[in-house]
């Protein structure tokens, strides 16, 4: 670095670079110093050597008023370099700073003449002009100067403190206030405060792969009891503080279309498939429950396995995922296939900038819905099931402040063993997004539907829902900077568990998401 800067400020060719730093810029505009200084990014073979001949500048004719000036610093003094296409582009601004660079170039090639003793081309009239240049940009050139000693240190502070060259560390921290402030059909009284923090590192080998992985604790628990319905979509699985590898998936193309994902654990719909809900955002932002944030077929799939994505088009995409809960598990009834998992088909349409479509299929084993009456979720059933489930997700952006979108979801369950018989579920709801509503970054959120509900089923000791409960869920995502985000939200549930004998629950939560 020390070696490429001192090239800089005392080479000619390297000094009418610098006047060529906003490449992009039109006549008349300033470039900043920090454009100067990210020259120290480009390698020195990058760079172009000096002119010979003003007749090697493409855009310089004789008729140009200072053509004999250019010509003399070329030929007499070799003072003057042109931009790689071998243009000059005389009428762009220059900084003071920059012409302070070039003065400075131009004199230590005058002084390297001197010592030579070649003093007919250089005459005591330039010597004294060039003096007196040089004493009037003293200033100037002293400060770039300061300037590119700053970048060397601070170039140098981040190679000696980076974390990797080939991995980015982030983190997060979910902490979250929740209760049930009305409803007595649960035994889960008290304020309760939770946090989920992560920490994540991402990797790439190649530049265009990525291999992912997260470590992380959560001690969360849902805030009603008796039924799944209402479920906080961060809760935790185990509701204690040990740290678990909780995500590792590597991910990598195939041609200029493909995309394939291979999981070790923790795979969700989102990372083989788009979920089509603005509210998506993984329990981190959007939307506060289970069931506001996607639709509940995607609960169907497990957590390792494989995910092909391929884009046909930029409004046309397909994805086939095959996951499995128990694919570390060589035990009987279990293992990558003769276990639980989830198997999906997803076509995701975009017909234009705003609206996008999704038609989903699940085939399942042993994948009950993780949201919906207790019924729905297969609460008392722990016989064999298979299930086929079908779901349409839209999303049509109104306008830039209003999104309209949301779900239908139908799932057949077949009992395999024990008391054997078919079930069908159905799921619906209606989303409403106010984007940068307030202030840019914002987002405020509506959720009305219909949990699963299971409809009919032949199943002894299965019983259908009588009746129909709603979920009313809505919030309000605040963001405070770049780092700190506060959701304030609250969930209605209207007869719990489709159960019309059962109190509403209202449920009330405070979402506070830290990221760096």
């Amino acid at each position: 670095m020390e070696k490429f800067w001192g090239y800089l400020l005392k080479s000619p060719a390297i000094c009418g670079l610098m006047l060529s730093v906003a490449t992009g810029a039109s006549a008349g505009e300033v470039p900043t110093i920090t454009e100067v200084e990210n020259l120290s990014q480009q390698s020195e073979q990058e760079l172009i050597s000096q002119v010979t001949s003003v007749s090697q500048l493409s855009d310089v004719q004789p008729t140009e008023w200072a053509f004999q000036a250019l010509q003399s610093l070329v030929e007499r003094y070799g003072c003057i370099a042109g931009y790689p296409n071998g243009t000059y582009r005389g009428n762009r601004a220059l900084t003071r700073y920059e012409f302070a660079a070039g003065l400075n170039a131009c004199l230590d090639r005058v002084n390297e003449l001197i010592s030579r003793s070649i003093d007919d081309l250089a005459t005591k009239q330039d010597l004294a002009t060039i003096q007196k240049l040089q004493e009037e940009f003293s200033v100037e050139l002293a400060t770039l100067r300061g300037r590119v000693d700053a970048v060397e240190a601070k170039a140098a502070e981040l190679e000696a403190n980076q974390f990797s060259t080939t991995s980015k560390l982030q983190g997060q921290v979910v902490a979250v206030f929740s209760d049930v402030l009305a409803g007595d059909n649960n035994t889960n009284k008290n304020t309760t405060l939770g946090a989920r923090a992560r920490i994540e590192f991402v990797s790439s080998f190649t530049g265009k792969d990525t291999l992912f992985t997260r470590i992380e604790s959560n001690n969360i628990n849902s805030p009603i009891g008796g039924s799944q319905e209402g479920n906080l979509f961060f809760k935790g699985p185990n509701g204690d503080n040990n740290a678990y590898v909780g995500t590792l998936w590597y991910k990598f193309p195939i041609g200029e279309k493909t995309q394939v994902i291979a999981i070790a654990e923790g795979g969700a719909a989102d990372d083989v498939t788009s979920t089509v809900n603005i509210f998506d955002g993984d329990g981190a932002f959007g939307a506060l429950s289970t069931f506001g944030t996607r639709n509940p077929i995607y609960g169907q799939l497990g957590n390792k396995g494989l995910g092909v994505t391929h884009q046909f088009s930029n409004k046309l995409g397909l994805s086939l995922a095959y996951l499995s809960s128990n694919a570390n598990d060589p035990s009987a009834k279990n293992g990558l296939f003769d276990g639980p998992y989830g198997a999906l088909a997803q076509l995701t349409v975009k017909p234009s900038d705003r609206i996008t479509l999704g038609l989903t299929y699940i085939n399942s084993y042993k994948q009950p819905l993780l949201t919906g009456s207790n019924a729905a979720t297969f609460d008392s059933i722990g016989d064999a099931f298979s299930s086929n489930s079908y779901g349409v997700q839209a999303s049509i952006g109104v306008s830039e402040k209003f999104v309209l979108g949301g779900w239908a979801g139908y799932t057949k369950s077949d009992v395999l063993t024990g008391a054997k018989g078919d079930v069908d579920i159905w799921n619906y709801a209606v989303t409403l997004g106010f984007p940068d509503l307030g202030k840019k970054g914002n987002l405020a959120g509506v959720i009305l539907g219909m949990e699963p509900k299971v409809t009919s089923s032949s199943v002894i000791g299965l019983d259908k829902d009588k009746d129909t409960s709603y979920h009313i869920e809505a919030f309000y995502q605040y963001k405070i900077n770049d780092n700190i985000t506060i959701t304030p939200g609250v969930i209605w549930l209207t007869a719990p568990n489709h159960n019309d004998d059962n109190d509403d629950a209202i449920i009330g939560a405070l979402r506070t998401t830290f990221s760096f």
